[in-house]
């Protein structure tokens, strides 16, 4: 997808992305997309410094977070969750992505996905961006579907860098043509 996308007019489609990071790896990785999607993103933040009119103001959320110690979520975003405890997420639809390392903490590799989905599902918002397993190795985590797919993109830049921004731009690909089906956004090549 680098590059590649054209994307026409877009009337009134706001992406947000939206990311909580402790080394930076996960704001580099929310940066990228920010840059890749520019036209269409409309606000890019730090979960730390987060409202709930800032989650509210777009249709499109991108989340980033990664797992922290044993299978826990990011500490910025276990503070900020409890902001969208009550938003009606309607309408909105939803792309993860995740950084974790799966050798290290290969019991609990991108859990910070799981937890994720498991407080912001049920509330209206579409889900889209899931991920293949395979060429990743690790055995457990609360991210999987049940037929072998992470809830969003997984990244392990600790073991596999290499296989990052490959990763990154074939799940932007996927998610943008997941969008297309939506008709949230205009098909590629659309005037």
């Amino acid at each position: 997808m680098r590059n590649s996308l054209a994307m026409g007019n877009i009337a009134k489609m706001k992406i947000g992305v939206f990311y909580g990071s402790t080394t930076g790896n996960t704001e580099r990785v929310a940066l990228k997309i920010a840059a890749e999607l520019a036209p269409y993103v409309s606000l890019v933040r730090d979960v730390a410094d987060i409202t709930a009119e800032e989650f509210a103001s777009v249709d499109v959320l991108l989340l980033g977070a990664s797992t922290w110690d044993i299978g826990e979520l990011q500490h910025d975003w276990a503070a900020a969750l409890p902001l969208l405890e009550d938003a009606d997420l309607t309408g909105k639809t939803i792309a993860m992505f995740g950084l974790g390392d799966a050798f290290t903490y290969s019991w609990n590799y991108l859990d910070c996905l799981g937890e994720l989905h498991e407080s912001l599902d049920g509330r209206g918002a579409t889900f889209v961006g899931l991920w293949p397993t395979e060429g990743y190795e690790f055995d457990e985590s609360r991210a999987l579907t049940g037929d072998d797919q992470f809830l969003g993109l997984g990244l392990d830049d600790d073991n596999q860098p290499e296989l990052t921004d490959t990763r990154l731009y074939a799940w932007l690909a996927k998610v943008w043509a997941e969008l297309e089906q939506l008709q949230l956004v205009p098909l590629r090549g659309a005037a």
